[in-house]
C-alpha cells in the first residue's frame, strides 16, 4: 500500500561524537549527528520498520490542492486528493508520530490571500477531520516562531496542518530560508505529493537538504 510512498530522512538530533552542521529558519548554525539511516531513502514502511516513530515529528508534504464550490468558495466539491493521503498518515498516525501536513493551494503568487481558489487552507480542515479521524490543527503560516511552537506541543499521535506554501514568494523558487524552516519542525520527511514531485521547491525538494 506504501511502495510509492517516497520517505527522506531529513534531520535528527542525537548526540554523538561525529556531527554534521545544519541551519534553521533564522540561518543559525547547530550541531547535528548524521548517521547512514538518515541519508536514506525509504518508504514508510521502511521508515517505520528502522525507527521508532512514537512522538516524532513527521513533516509529510501532500496535494490538499482541492476544488471549492462556486458559490461559497468554501465548500470542498471534490474531496478524492484528501481521501489519497489518507493511508499513509493513518499509518503514521498508527505509529505514534505526529503528521505535520505541508502542501500549497492555488497560485497566489506570494500574496496573502483569505479565501477562495488560491487563500488559506481553511477549507479542508473539516474535510481532514473526518477523513483521518482525528481532530486537525491548523496554524496560519508555514514557517517561524508561531509555527514552530505549535509543532514541539505536538504529542503523540497529533496533525498540523500549515498554511499555503505559496504564500512565500520563494516556494516555487527552492528557497533555502522557507526550506529550512520547513525542515526545522520535524524529525523526517514523508513526499505524498506525487503531482508535485518534479518541482524543485521548497516543500518538495529544498526541504530535504
Amino acid at each position: 500500500m506504501f511502495a510509492s510512498a517516497t520517505t527522506s530522512f531529513i534531520r535528527k538530533a542525537i548526540r554523538s561524537s561525529t556531527a554534521a552542521t545544519s541551519y534553521n529558519a533564522q540561518q543559525q548554525f547547530r550541531s547535528i549527528s548524521i548517521t547512514p539511516a538518515l541519508l536514506e531513502k525509504l518508504n514508510v514502511q521502511g521508515l517505520a520498520d528502522k525507527v521508532n516513530l512514537e512522538g516524532q515529528n513527521v513533516l509529510m508534504r501532500v496535494d490538499l490542492n482541492v476544488p471549492l464550490s462556486k458559490d461559497d468558495d468554501v465548500t470542498v466539491t471534490d474531496d478524492t486528493r484528501l481521501q489519497a493521503i489518507a493511508p499513509t498518515a493513518k499509518f503514521l498516525l498508527e505509529k505514534g508520530a505526529n503528521v505535520i501536513l505541508c502542501s500549497h493551494f492555488g497560485r497566489p503568487k506570494g500574496e496573502i490571500i483569505e479565501t477562495g481558489k488560491n487563500g488559506r487552507l481553511n477549507p479542508v480542515v473539516d474535510p481532514l477531520k473526518t477523513i483521518l479521524g482525528v481532530d486537525v490543527k491548523k496554524v496560519n503560516d508555514c514557517m517561524g516562531e508561531e509555527v514552530e511552537a505549535a509543532a514541539k506541543s505536538l504529542t503523540k499521535g497529533e496533525v498540523l496542518l500549515l498554511e499555503n506554501t505559496r504564500f512565500y514568494k520563494g516556494e516555487t523558487k527552492n528557497d533555502s530560508t522557507l526550506a529550512a524552516g520547513l525542515g526545522s519542525l520535524a524529525d523526517y520527511f514523508v513526499m505524498d505529493a506525487f503531482g508535485t514531485a518534479h518541482r524543485a521547491h521548497s516543500s518538495t525538494a529544498g526541504v530535504t537538504d
